[in-house]
């Protein structure tokens, strides 16, 4: 029989490979040590003797190709049965490959990991995941950034560190000088982020008094730029600012620096002296401020809630700040020698930081010496008033309009009694601004020497100041029928006798001043009341009258031929008036 044959005549088949347990290996004949079985797609790369080691390892993924190397020829024993089957025969001469496979490399840790479940689809006769156990997503592999990414990051990294950087040194600066200003009451948060106005304080007239006054210098040293002047620390200019904060009326005065008052402290008696004697060292400016406030509030009889100290260069860099300033004044000034300041009246004229300077300090060449100088420093002012709200301030414009603030003011006014008082600026009818005067339209002043210096003193003599306390409590009223004593013409256009006079005592009584009374000329005057508005300068009372009257004031242009022009208003009475 030949041996290559089985039994039954056919020919042996290729025994099938032995699958291999992954925890077992599969016993196989002595005969057949030479052969290797191959490792199943489940079978661990290492046996698990190896396995049970002190260290493991993390499980890694690893591809691996397991070959089978070629068997030598052997001679199949001879089989007397079909108990052998086809698989159970190796082939001669075999060279198998088997297919590449995903092998976790065996460790303690994986018999401690859950085995990936399957469930066995009947209809499709294939494995699929378990429900209750989804497969680990696939993990994302991060992109390489290009150079173009990185060099953006690195650019807007920079810009970030430059913003971060200018906020810090915003915060630093503008806290320096919020400090200098308010004397450390607030800082640059107060004033950016707290949207916030607290009532400004007020006297017992419903009015905020505030005292400003300047001293010489372009710095609170006192230098001029050639060492530190003598009088640095002088006051060389002295004004009062009163508003309301209700009707938005606002009432400037100004003192003469040379106005006799106690000699106590001071050197000479003069005013200017007074912040100087109470702040020698130069360390103590509140002392100083509140010394002076309560020295012009004796003299003119009111109370003061705040003060505001500026010097040269504050004046300098702001109206350099707005380009320069508008001003035009009401009297000629030729102080070619002291300090260059040559103006005509009722010239309009423009001029810079230094020929503002200029003008404040010009009292020689002036009609009326201290007096001139403090009308121009108030025309100084509302040029200043008039070009901040004619230019709209940009970012450099505000930083150095601060920073002159910041260097050269210093206040009592808290952070959010400034945002209250910026805020007010925008209802204050500016155009109305009363200018108050000691000398016009009555003279409360007049110039003396006493022991060989020169002096201004009031008209009832040296330390009298009756006469002015009740012009200034006047001025400084709310009551606009008290301060711009306004002149009336009452006429009567009917046929009623003693109507103008009857209309005449009921304005009296309503605290009218001025009032006179007259026939009205010849004519129909059939309307109730006819009111003409003859002057700019009485602008609370022509409101007191309209809203009295329920008109509508007319113009001086509108007024007849046959009326005089001599009075602030006339008010005609028509014939519907005599059934009141």
């Amino acid at each position: 029989m030949d041996k290559n044959k089985s039994i039954d005549g056919l020919s042996p088949r290729r025994p099938k490979k032995t699958a291999v347990s992954s925890t077992k290996k599969t016993s196989t004949p002595k005969t057949s040590s030479a052969t290797k079985t191959t490792k199943s797609k489940t079978t661990p790369k290492k046996t698990a003797t190896k396995t049970a080691t002190t260290k493991t390892k993390k499980p890694t993924t690893k591809r691996t190709t397991v070959k089978t190397r070629k068997a030598p020829a052997k001679k199949v024993p001879k089989l007397t049965s079909d108990l052998i089957s086809e698989e159970s025969l190796l082939p001669e001469n075999p060279e198998v490959k088997t297919q590449e496979t995903l092998t976790p490399v065996a460790s303690t840790e994986d018999f401690l990991k859950p085995v990936q479940a399957f469930d066995f689809d009947e209809q499709s006769g294939e494995l699929k995941a378990s429900e209750n156990q989804k497969p680990e997503k696939p993990k994302k592999i991060k992109k390489k950034m290009s150079k173009k990414r990185k060099i953006i990051l690195w650019i807007v990294s920079i810009l970030l560190l430059l913003i971060i950087g200018g906020a810090i040194w915003f915060i630093i600066w503008g806290n320096d000088i919020i400090a200098k200003i308010t004397g450390g009451q607030g800082n640059i948060f107060d004033l950016v982020f707290v949207d916030q106005y607290e009532p400004l304080k007020t006297d017992e007239n419903g009015r905020t008094n505030i005292l400003a006054f300047g001293t010489s210098g372009y710095n609170m040293e006192g230098e001029e730029g050639y060492g530190i002047h003598d009088g640095a620390q002088l006051t060389d200019s002295i004004m009062v600012i009163s508003l309301d904060q209700e009707t938005g009326d606002l009432a400037m005065l100004s003192l003469p620096r040379d106005l006799k008052v106690s000699s106590m402290c001071t050197a000479t008696g003069k005013i200017n002296e007074v912040y100087w004697c109470n702040n020698m060292e130069g360390d103590n400016e509140e002392a100083g401020a509140e010394a002076l406030m309560n020295e012009v509030s004796d003299i003119l009889g009111i109370d003061f809630q705040y003060y505001a100290h500026l010097n040269w260069r504050a004046l300098v860099q702001i109206v350099d700040a707005l380009d320069g300033i508008t001003v035009t004044l009401d009297e000629d000034i030729a102080d070619y020698y002291f300090t260059n300041a040559v103006f005509e009246a009722g010239v309009e004229y423009t001029i810079d930081g230094e020929q503002a300077l200029g003008l404040a300090r010009a009292r020689h060449g002036t009609i009326s010496g201290d007096f001139s100088r403090g009308a121009s420093q108030q025309k100084i002012l509302i040029g200043i008033k008039d070009k901040i709200f004619e230019k709209k301030l940009g970012i450099t414009d505000i930083i150095s309009l601060a920073n002159a603030l910041g260097d050269n003011l210093r206040t009592n006014f808290s952070i959010d009694e400034m945002k209250t008082l910026a805020h007010l600026t925008s209802e204050f009818d500016f155009d109305s601004i009363r200018q108050v005067s000691l000398i016009e339209p009555e003279n409360f002043m007049t110039t003396g020497t006493i022991n060989g210096i020169s002096y201004v003193l009031p008209v009832g003599g040296a330390g009298y100041y009756t006469n002015i306390q009740s012009y200034v409590k006047k001025m400084f009223s709310n009551d606009p029928k008290a301060y711009e004593n306004a002149s009336i013409l009452v006429l009567n256009g009917t046929e009623t006798p003693g109507l103008a006079t009857t209309e005449q005592s009921a304005l009296e009584e309503d605290g009218f001043d001025n009032i006179y009374v007259d026939d009205a000329p010849a004519g129909n005057y059939d309307s109730e009341y006819i009111l003409y508005s003859l002057s700019d300068k009485t602008p609370g009372t022509k409101k007191l009258l309209e809203k009295k009257y329920n008109v509508t004031a007319k113009s001086s242009a509108d007024l007849p031929a046959t009326l005089p022009t001599d009075y602030d208003f006339i008010l005609i009475l028509g014939e519907s008036t005599k059934n009141n």
